[in-house]
């Protein structure tokens, strides 16, 4: 088990269809994305991701959820934060093709943290 200085904490906001998703990986993964999705983005911030809960997955598609979940710091260490739109915006671009890693390096579960409905 590696120690909390060796991984990074970050949260993603999903619909309910990536959340049925993650709950048929146990907890364990992120879906693979769909061919017009070609970043995975997770987000810095807790409150970051609410927004975008409450105020995009919400109206789409009538629920959104907050999960929080730790990585491996080397290999977040790979991709550099992107500023999306303001200084309080901060995520990691992860290209698709790079999520099956990205799945090997998470420690413990997914956890849901907030929903909105």
């Amino acid at each position: 088990m590696l120690d909390e200085d060796a991984t990074v904490a970050l949260w993603r906001p999903v619909g309910p269809k990536e959340m049925d998703l993650i709950r048929q990986s146990d907890m364990r993964a992120f879906p693979p994305r769909l061919p017009e999705q070609p970043i995975f983005y997770p987000v810095l911030s807790e409150a970051y991701a609410t927004k975008i809960a409450r105020d995009w997955n919400l109206p789409a598609s009538g629920k959104g959820y907050v999960t929080r979940f730790r990585v491996e710091r080397r290999f977040m260490d790979r991709y550099q934060v992107q500023e999306a739109g303001g200084s309080a915006h901060l995520e990691y671009w992860i290209p698709a093709e790079d999520l099956a890693a990205f799945n090997d390096a998470l420690v413990g579960e997914i956890e849901v943290v907030a929903e909105f409905d």
